[in-house]
């Protein structure tokens, strides 16, 4: 496939996709089916690296393609290549769009912190709008992020859910309701874990055998997928492990649920700093450092909302035939 940061495509000369009305028109069985004769136009952004392909879906209420087609879509190797595909779906009430994603494995999370910065750049490109705040559904609620005039995407990410049975884990609560700095064995060695939900379930860890987290030292491929299925998380989890610089900057690595390793999580940078805060090792305000760059973390006492910011860029566009 040839790429370039304009526009490529799969299948020159052709175009196959049904008008916006016609589509409106099917029933989502039937788009599934448009969809797996048809080319599909996308475009794919980054924030941080962690890479999706997104989708104009605001023609229909269901994705128009399946999980199995987007897994296929995501492989690197065979297709586009990206960690998910994400969809811009009709509003629900009085949003402005919803949001569905399928990983790169098929299985849907409720939300991604970068996948909706990503979103929001996406759908004000493809409107041509100027720099604004958008109100999307999810299936974690109502996401806000706000286009900012440098180019960053701030996102009010709402409150965080700390009580444990709600993250879910049934790892034993250590402070009321709240699972910090619980001991978890894992390969051996035991992790001291803090349970956040941003909408999607964390695991995050500051210590590993009584020592601080160094992660240079990790092995993240051997030991994410140990946390993400460990039975503790009946609904698997994503996992940061983290290493304290200072109380206001800390370096992270993530293994996502659905995804493995991948170069940020959005949710699970703000799941970092929630964490960091009921440990006593971060301030609220917080600069988390992953792979692909930082992101600026906010948990704010005012109304208790975590507030991320960080870019989200055009990689290409194109259409593909599945």
């Amino acid at each position: 496939m040839n790429l370039s940061s304009q526009s490529v495509s799969t299948c020159p000369g052709r175009n196959l996709l049904r008008t916006r009305r016609e589509l409106m028109k099917m029933r989502p069985t039937a788009l599934a089916s448009a969809a797996s004769t048809s080319e599909i136009n996308f475009r794919k952004y980054q924030g941080l690296g962690n890479d999706f392909i997104l989708i104009d879906n605001r023609a229909s209420v269901e994705p128009i393609i399946s999980p199995a087609q987007a897994a296929k879509l995501c492989d690197r190797n065979f297709g586009i290549g990206g960690d998910g595909v994400i969809f811009a779906l009709p509003p629900v009430g009085s949003t402005d769009l919803t949001m569905r994603i399928y990983n790169s494995d098929g299985s849907e999370p409720e939300m991604c912190g970068n996948g909706i910065r990503c979103l929001a750049r996406f759908v004000a490109d493809i409107d041509k709008a100027s720099p604004r705040k958008y109100k999307i559904h999810t299936l974690a609620g109502l996401i806000q992020p706000e286009l900012l005039p440098d180019g960053q995407v701030c996102v009010d990410m709402g409150g965080p859910v700390l009580e444990g049975p709600k993250v879910p884990t049934t790892l034993e609560a250590t402070r009321g309701s709240t699972v910090v700095e619980q001991s978890l064995e894992v390969e051996g060695q035991t992790y001291k874990i803090t349970c956040v939900s941003m909408g999607n379930p964390h695991a995050v860890t500051y210590s590993v055998d009584g020592k601080p987290i160094k992660v240079d030292e990790l092995d993240v491929y051997k030991i994410g997928p140990k946390f993400e299925k460990n039975t503790v998380f009946p609904a698997k989890t994503n996992t940061e492990f983290v290493e304290v610089l200072t109380r206001s900057h800390v370096r992270m690595v993530v293994w996502e649920r659905g995804a493995g390793r991948t170069l940020a999580c959005g949710t699970g940078a703000c799941a970092t700093v929630v964490a960091g805060v009921l440990e006593g090792k971060t301030d609220r305000k917080c600069q988390v450092d992953l792979p692909g760059g930082p992101l600026m973390i906010e948990w704010r006492e005012s109304d208790n909302h975590i507030y991320m910011t960080g870019p989200a860029e055009l990689a290409f566009m194109g259409s593909t035939r599945l």
